[in-house]
């Protein structure tokens, strides 16, 4: 008898056995299912000879499926970046100050929703919403105070900014310069992700088209003057929050970034000058070994894209790099510390997929914003990861998992899918404006709700398990008089500034955002040196531009 022979005998044996057990032992459930509704089997086993080195290959090679560095976490561990912010400036500093201080690596940057949707402290679209769900700024001054005592040669920043990351990013560029830190050694990232604010989060300002010509005058600019600088974190963080899939997350994130890559190509960039600074940004779910496929998946369908769609030669512009944060939506208001739980398994499978930048919730974050403590167990449970776990000793440890390797084929295929069906609608903007994102969107949280009504998905702690008295654990409240505070500091840095000068460079920003060849970023940054405030700077160009009010 030969292998293949043996093989086979014993796979019908083992069948066997299978069916007797489940005459006394039935399942638990009539299909297993991964949240994207692939069907998981019983057990997974060797059952055809793939070629490995087409589509594993080795970590640091082509498609990259194992990983984009070659030693991965055995050289360094991946980015340990907290998102924070709230309240003041001065207030969120002495948070980042904190984080640093108890081994944070990176900077993470949340603002305030007037400060995402371009309106200043005192415009009366900002009324009780200054530094609620992040920190507030509206001047170069705020900025300034963010970054104090931060040295920007030394500490990487992201940014979650969209419609206006042009303005944030020129006033981190200005504190940059105020400290003697040259262009090009600025690092960090900016969101700068307007399609999925379409599809998916909402805190858009332009229509698309003035929306994308900001991105890539934004890619040209930090390509001039040879920033380190991501130009843009293409996001299924927020898609996912919303309700897809799994594989909607990455569909759809991937077909944003063939757009942005579009856009720039479109604008007169060559494909391997701005797509090594192109980088993603995703969700981690509580389906661990899904969550793992899906990086691994998102890899190598990024590097198949790059390579042998849009012909790039530079082996750097084949790497997807991806930043993590784990599962908002996941985390209940009931029984919060069961949140640190839930942030563990998500941050470990971030880690296990070969993430270079990670988040993890905090567990009071379904409540309030994060107290300082609930901040730190957070920032623990990464440091816990890395240093004590094991699991950063070796590169990709589920490489060769017959089940996360079937698993990982699955993911692509049903991507590629959507790919296609996006790509006949006629691209990721197309569909944006059709709705069509959206629609599968909705449909998937829709069905996701019901279920959970049912008691078909569990939720520890919300429809099972639940207990009869709940402890109303200690929150962080912004302080109601912030926003005053915030209003007499911007009225004091109006009454000081050279306000001829400011309305001068608003009207040169003016004229050239008339001129659809003109990139705006230079312009932009001198307003912003001369301490115009974000609110001005996105007047001028809703003016110019428009405003988007959805479909």
């Amino acid at each position: 008898m030969n292998k293949k022979d043996s093989t086979s005998s014993n796979e019908a044996n083992w069948k066997k056995s299978v069916d007797k057990t489940l005459k006394r032992f039935p399942e638990r459930k009539e299909t297993f299912q991964t949240s994207s509704d692939i069907d998981v089997n019983g057990l997974y086993y060797p059952v055809s000879n793939d070629n490995y080195e087409e589509n594993l290959g080795f970590p640091g090679d082509f498609p990259y499926t194992r990983g984009i560095q070659p030693t991965m976490y055995r050289s360094r561990f991946w980015t340990m970046r907290q998102y924070a912010g709230f309240g003041s400036a001065i207030e969120t500093n002495k948070r980042f100050r904190y984080l640093l201080d108890q081994g944070q690596t990176g900077l993470s940057v949340a603002f305030d929703l007037p400060t995402q949707i371009g309106y200043d402290s005192d415009d009366v679209m900002s009324e009780g919403e200054v530094g609620k769900v992040g920190v507030a700024i509206d001047t170069l001054h705020d900025m300034e105070q963010l970054l104090d005592q931060i040295p920007l040669n030394k500490v990487s920043t992201s940014m979650t900014i969209n419609a206006p990351a042009s303005v944030l990013l020129c006033m981190y560029i200005a504190v940059g310069e105020k400290q003697g830190v040259p262009l090009e050694e600025l690092t960090g990232t900016i969101q700068n992700d307007i399609l999925k604010e379409y599809i998916a989060r909402g805190t858009y300002i332009y229509p698309p088209k003035p929306s994308m010509r900001l991105i890539t005058n934004i890619f040209g600019f930090c390509m001039e003057n040879n920033m380190k600088f991501n130009t843009i974190s293409i996001s299924g963080y927020h898609i996912r929050e919303a309700g897809s899939t799994a594989v909607q997350e990455l569909a759809f994130t991937i077909a944003n970034g063939m757009a942005y890559v579009d856009a720039a190509l479109e604008s007169g960039l060559a494909i391997d000058d701005f797509a090594p600074r192109l980088a993603f940004f995703f969700n981690a779910h509580n389906n661990f070994f899904e969550e793992i496929a899906k990086f691994r998946a998102a890899r190598r369908i990024w590097a198949k894209i790059m390579k042998d769609q849009y012909h790039a030669k530079d082996p750097k512009s084949w790497k997807l790099r991806f930043h993590t944060q784990t599962g908002g939506s996941t985390l209940t208001a009931q029984q919060p510390d069961n949140n640190v739980v839930r942030v563990t398994l998500q941050a470990l499978a971030a880690v296990m997929g070969g993430t270079q930048s990670l988040h993890t919730n905090s567990r009071d974050e379904a409540l309030s914003l994060p107290t300082e403590e609930s901040a730190r167990i957070a920032l623990r449970t990464q440091q816990i990861i890395a240093n004590e776990s094991g699991v950063a000793d070796t590169v990709d440890p589920l490489g060769g998992s017959y089940y996360v390797e079937e698993l990982t084929d699955k993911m692509e295929q049903e991507v590629n899918k959507y790919l296609v069906q996006i790509k006949e609608i006629g691209g990721a903007v197309q569909a944006v404006e059709e709705g069509y994102m959206q629609r599968e969107i909705h449909h998937n949280a829709y069905e996701t709700q019901k279920r959970i009504e049912k008691n078909e998905e569990i939720i520890v702690g919300l429809n099972k398990y639940q207990l009869d008295e709940e402890v109303n654990p200690d929150l962080l409240k912004v302080d109601e008089e912030l926003e005053k505070s915030q209003i007499e500091q911007l009225d004091n840095i109006r009454a000081t500034r050279d306000q001829k000068k400011v309305d001068e460079l608003l009207q040169s920003l003016r004229i050239q955002a008339k001129n659809p060849e003109t990139n705006l970023i230079p312009y932009i940054l001198e307003a912003v040196k001369a301490y115009a405030t974000v609110g001005e700077i996105c007047n001028v160009m809703r003016d110019e531009f428009g405003q988007y009010t959805g479909m």
